[in-house]
């Protein structure tokens, strides 16, 4: 698996100067026309990167996210969320469209949520929003007054792009299904959210050194500093799943990733998933998937 993909090495990947002046503190923001950049066929790396990433995308294109694929067909809007690494297969020779990438410190203290506050970068969430073509217009004119501002001597014009920015973010919302919305309406969606931020955060696994350590119940009912009964109730009544499913699958999850995206043994990523002994690994992966680790490898 790729490590995480810094700003200087995305210019460099895609042969673009660094910006003078990158201010990592100051955050950054920059937007590109995807037809200058893309000169192969190539699947970009599975990876994660140090920002987010807001795209639209025209032209067919294949989205991997751990065990999960999602496709677009012909119009899309695409949200990167640093947290969650991806890879992206573009499935027709002609691409199109354009996207920005910025950094959580262009929004810090100019916003009262989070980035991932919002549905669409939250880990878990549906990052892929298939567009009707009636609404590509719209789309397509706020990158352009993205780039155009981005490119004027205007002092205030960074507020601008934030403001486009969220526009882009809503315009998505509106066009997420429903049920992928949730509305944080009562103290289970809020323990339920809470405990969602602190499993995402253990991945993904990028380094055999690396260790899960938050494995049980109790450990995320310990962090959360509430009784495990009340955790696994208001899991149960928010999603419909326990807290041990919840962390089982999130682990299955990582582990396929790591088995189809590296190359290190059964042995190292079971490690890294917390289980001490290859044989507990085996058969946990066993149980959920009802294969092997080296059979789901192969196949």
């Amino acid at each position: 698996m790729e490590r995480i993909q810094s700003l200087e090495e995305f210019y460099r990947a895609k042969q673009i100067p660094v910006p003078a002046g990158m201010n990592r503190e100051l955050g950054h923001f920059n937007i590109f026309d995807t037809a200058e950049l893309i000169t192969t066929n190539t699947p970009l790396p599975y990876s994660r990167k140090d920002f987010y990433k807001v795209a639209f995308v025209s032209g067919r294109n294949r989205y991997f996210f751990a065990d999960k694929t999602l496709d677009i067909d012909q119009y899309g809007l695409f949200f990167a969320n640093p947290q969650v690494p991806y890879q992206c297969d573009h499935l027709d020779e002609d691409q199109a469209g354009y996207f920005c990438i910025f950094t959580d410190a262009f929004f810090h203290g100019h916003s009262s949520m989070k980035l991932t506050d919002f549905p669409l970068f939250r880990p878990g969430g549906q990052p892929l929003i298939c567009l009707p073509e009636a609404q590509v217009p719209q789309v397509v004119d706020i990158f352009h007054k993205m780039k155009a501002e981005l490119e004027s001597d205007y002092v205030y014009k960074f507020d601008l792009l934030r403001n486009y920015t969220m526009e882009l973010i809503h315009l998505g919302m509106k066009h997420q299904p429903a049920a992928l919305s949730p509305a944080h309406t009562n103290a289970a969606t809020r323990i339920s959210s809470l405990f969602s931020d602190l499993l995402e955060r253990q991945f993904p696994i990028e380094t055999t050194r690396q260790q899960v350590n938050l494995r049980t119940a109790f450990d995320f009912a310990a962090q959360l500093s509430i009784h495990v009964n009340h955790l696994n109730k208001a899991l149960k009544d928010a999603t419909g799943k326990s807290t041990s499913d919840h962390i089982a699958d999130r682990l299955v999850q990582e582990a396929k990733a790591l088995l189809r995206h590296t190359d290190w043994n059964v042995s190292e990523i079971g490690y890294c998933l917390g289980f001490q002994e290859p044989a507990h690994f085996n058969n946990f992966f066993k149980k959920k998937t009802q294969l092997t680790p080296r059979t789901f490898r192969a196949a």
